[in-house]
C-alpha cells in the first residue's frame, strides 16, 4: 500500500514522496529536475529499463551531483505521487500496478486525456483500461483548476493542445467564439517534442532548417482541443528548427463585430489573477508577440492577440515550452493543486534573455 500522508494546506513545510517513471526521457528529466528543487516533494525513485544502476546525472546533466540512480520499474516502491513520464499505452496497461503503489497518478502521456472509450477508437488505437477514464482530471489548471484539488488521476494534457487552448479559451469563455465560427490553428513545435528517441526525423542532419508540416490533418491533439474548448478546429502542425517550444497561430472569424476592448476584457477576464500566464499583444520592443524563446525553460505561458477588422478576423498567438508548460512544469502544476501546495511552488523560475535557440 502507498504511504498515508496527510495534506495539509497551510504547512509549506509538508513533504510527500514522489516517483518517476520512465524517468529517462527529456520529459522524465524536467521532472526529475522540478521535483528536485520541489520544497514539498522528496524523491524516492526514478525508473528506466535502458539505465537502470546508473545516475540521473549521466542522462540528465542538471541533475550531475545528486545521489538518485536509475533503477528497474518492475519494483516500484511506495509512494505518495506517482509520475508517469512513459510513451501513449504504456501507463493505461500498468495504471492497477501504478495505484497499488501510490495514492496519486500524474500520467504525462495521453492515455487519460480524453473522457470516452470512443474517443480512442477513433483518435488512438483504443483503450486497456476505459473505467479509468471517469476518474482522470485534466491537468491544465487554467481550465480546470476546480476540479484538480484531492485528485487521485491526473491526465497532462498534450503540448500542442494546451499552446492551442490558452489561445483561444478566453475567446470562448467570452462567448466570442461559440462553435459555429471556423478556427484554422497552426502549430509550430521544436525536436524535443519527438522524445529522446524521436527518430531520423528528429536527427540533427534532417531537421535543422527546416519548416516541415509532419500533420497537416488529423493530429491527435486536435481531439483534446475540441473536447475541452467544446468547437472544432481545423489543425496543423509543422516542426521547426527549434529544440524547444510549442508556438499556435489560430485564425478566428467572429460572427459579429469584436472590437480590441471586447479581446482585451476577455483576455484579461480569464488570466488576469493566472500565475503562469503572461500576455504579449504588440507592445514595444522585439518580443512583441509570443515566442517560445521568451519562455524556454519556464511554466509560463505567453499569450496575445491581433484585431484584422479588414478580413473579420482575430489572430491568436499562444507559446510554450513544450517539455514545461506542456508537460512536466503543467504536471508538477496540477500536482501542487491537487495537494492543496502553493500552485507556483516548485516553477518559480521566469526565463532568461537573450538565450540561444530554445
Amino acid at each position: 500500500m502507498a504511504v498515508d500522508t496527510e495534506h495539509e494546506t497551510d504547512d509549506a513545510t509538508e513533504t510527500v514522496t514522489a516517483s518517476v517513471v520512465g524517468a529517462s526521457g527529456f520529459t522524465g528529466g524536467e521532472l526529475l529536475r522540478l521535483l528536485a528543487g520541489h520544497p514539498n516533494f522528496e524523491l524516492a525513485e526514478a525508473t528506466s529499463r535502458s539505465y537502470a544502476g546508473k545516475s540521473v546525472g549521466s542522462k540528465h546533466p542538471p541533475l550531475r551531483g545528486t545521489d538518485l540512480r536509475f533503477t528497474e520499474p518492475d519494483d516500484l516502491e511506495s509512494v505518495d505521487v506517482l509520475f508517469a513520464a512513459t510513451p501513449h499505452g504504456v501507463s493505461m496497461g500498468q495504471i492497477d500496478e501504478f495505484f497499488d503503489v501510490a495514492d496519486t497518478v500524474v500520467d504525462l502521456s495521453a492515455d487519460f486525456r480524453l473522457d470516452t472509450e470512443e474517443q480512442y477508437d477513433e483518435w488512438y488505437d483504443g483503450h486497456d483500461a476505459p473505467e479509468y477514464l471517469e476518474r482522470a482530471e485534466y491537468a491544465l489548471p487554467e481550465i480546470n483548476r476546480e476540479n484538480l484539488p484531492g485528485a487521485e488521476l491526473i491526465a497532462g494534457g498534450g503540448c500542442n493542445a494546451t499552446a492551442t487552448i490558452l489561445g483561444l479559451y478566453p475567446l470562448v469563455e467570452a462567448g466570442i467564439v461559440d462553435g459555429d465560427q471556423q478556427i484554422v490553428v497552426d502549430v509550430k513545435v521544436g525536436s524535443s517534442e519527438g522524445g529522446a528517441g524521436g527518430g531520423e526525423a528528429s536527427s540533427h542532419p534532417e531537421r535543422s532548417g527546416v519548416v516541415r508540416p509532419y500533420a497537416p490533418t488529423g493530429h491527435r491533439h486536435e481531439a483534446e482541443i475540441e473536447q475541452f474548448l467544446d468547437t472544432s478546429v481545423a489543425f496543423t502542425c509543422h516542426a521547426v528548427d527549434m529544440v524547444r517550444g510549442a508556438s499556435a497561430t489560430s485564425h478566428v472569424f467572429p460572427s459579429e463585430p469584436v472590437s480590441k476592448g471586447d479581446l482585451w476584457k476577455a483576455y484579461r477576464g480569464a488570466y488576469e489573477d493566472e500565475p503562469f500566464v503572461r500576455m504579449a499583444a504588440g507592445g514595444s520592443g522585439v518580443y512583441r508577440y509570443p515566442e517560445p524563446k521568451a519562455v524556454a525553460g519556464t511554466n509560463y505561458a505567453e499569450v496575445g492577440f491581433e484585431l484584422d477588422p479588414s478580413n473579420k478576423r482575430v489572430v491568436v498567438f499562444s507559446a510554450i515550452d513544450n517539455m514545461m508548460k506542456g508537460s512536466a512544469g503543467q504536471a508538477v502544476h496540477a500536482a501542487n493543486v491537487a495537494l492543496g501546495f502553493e500552485e507556483t511552488a516548485g516553477l518559480d523560475f521566469a526565463g532568461l534573455h537573450p538565450v540561444g535557440a530554445p
